[in-house]
């Protein structure tokens, strides 16, 4: 089957049964067992993930997402008793809640809501929705900014209360867990930052004893819902000074830096200077890459794959090119990679600028 797409790099028609409904482990397959598109000028090759690390070069500086999964779905109840399901999408510093109520059915957002709308959570705590977000001028709205009374912290009250999200393309539930990338150290994404889950143990030690750098930062990614196109929202991030080092030193030397999911991208180009150059820095971004607005520091990328409505792809497009990125994607399709966070994965390795 050959993609659909409407304008060059661009959109594709995912094939009927690609969405990957468990996880692989649940298929049968090792973590590091789904398949892996690996896509280079020259054309594309299909490899399983458990081959990264041949596919890199000794020197080459690997960047991953150290932030771990929160249980971030909640079951609530409205006003008249009525179930609300709501997806915690991150804290805000004044202590508010990011959210995004679904509808009763869990088939995507309810954008019937209006400010101050009641939500009573379990452990005693009521959401009240204050505004839209991130603009409170915007309705209807996907995201609302809501107050939560008592005051509590969502890494504290998520753990005991909450379940991991999940999309109705999944088969059932499934435990946190399968939610966790291996490094996951610092809680505070409402959903996996997925690229990364292929990794093992074993697997990061044989990136070591090939001479790759791997190097962590924290970006904590809020509720992704492909339901509607829309940009990314702000999102807390945190690059350690010794990462930026790391990362200046590995585009000095003209190795690549390769992130590890589009977490990594934004959280990346977000700390870099004009001159390429990459620092310490921490807060929240609101940066959206594209073809307009490339990357300037990021070489390489492993991701999974997005659905044809999803602001990733541009993102993607920043890092590996329009024409890279729709050949990738028509492979994709034509071969009958799976989707969402617990399919396949690509590696794009576009040409590193001298």
């Amino acid at each position: 089957m050959t993609a659909l797409t409407d304008r060059p790099g661009g959109r594709f028609r995912m094939p009927a049964g690609s969405e990957a409904t468990a996880p692989p482990e649940h298929r049968g397959v090792r973590r590091d067992g789904v398949r892996l598109l690996v896509a280079r000028p020259d054309g594309v090759e299909h490899r399983t993930f458990a081959a990264l690390p041949v596919l890199l070069d000794p020197g080459d500086l690997v960047v991953i997402n150290v932030s771990a999964t929160l249980p971030a779905a909640v079951d609530g109840q409205g006003p008249n008793g009525s179930p609300v399901p709501v997806h915690v999408s991150a804290q805000l510093d004044d202590g508010t809640w990011v959210v995004e109520v679904r509808r009763r059915d869990g088939h995507g957002p309810d954008l019937t809501l209006a400010p101050g709308l009641r939500v009573d959570l379990p452990g005693g705590v009521r959401l009240t929705l204050a505004a839209a977000y991130p603009d409170p001028t915007v309705l209807p709205t996907r995201l609302w900014r809501a107050e939560a009374h008592p005051r509590v912290a969502t890494t504290r009250y998520l753990p005991e209360h909450g379940r991991p999200i999940g999309y109705s393309y999944l088969s059932g539930r499934f435990p946190l867990e399968d939610s966790q990338n291996v490094y996951a150290t610092v809680p505070g994404s409402a959903e996996n930052a997925s690229a990364g889950r292929p990794f093992t143990s074993e697997l990061v030690v044989r990136l070591v004893a090939r001479g790759v750098t791997i190097a962590p930062l924290v970006l904590h990614a809020g509720v992704s819902s492909p339901e509607l196109h829309e940009p990314p929202t702000p999102e807390r991030y945190a690059v350690p000074e010794d990462t930026g080092r790391l990362v200046t030193s590995a585009r000095a030397t003209g190795r690549r830096v390769v992130a590890v999911g589009t977490t990594v991208v934004r959280a990346l180009e977000s700390a870099a200077r004009d001159d390429g150059t990459v620092h310490g820095a921490s807060g929240w971004t609101n940066l959206v890459l594209g073809p307009g607005h490339p990357a300037r520091v990021v070489t390489g990328l492993v991701t999974g794959l997005h659905a044809p409505e999803a602001s990733h792809l541009s993102l993607l497009e920043a890092v590996a090119g329009i024409e890279l990125v729709r050949r990738a994607y028509d492979a994709a399709v034509e071969s009958r990679y799976l989707w969402h966070e617990f399919g396949d994965s690509m590696l794009f390795l576009p040409p590193v600028p001298s």
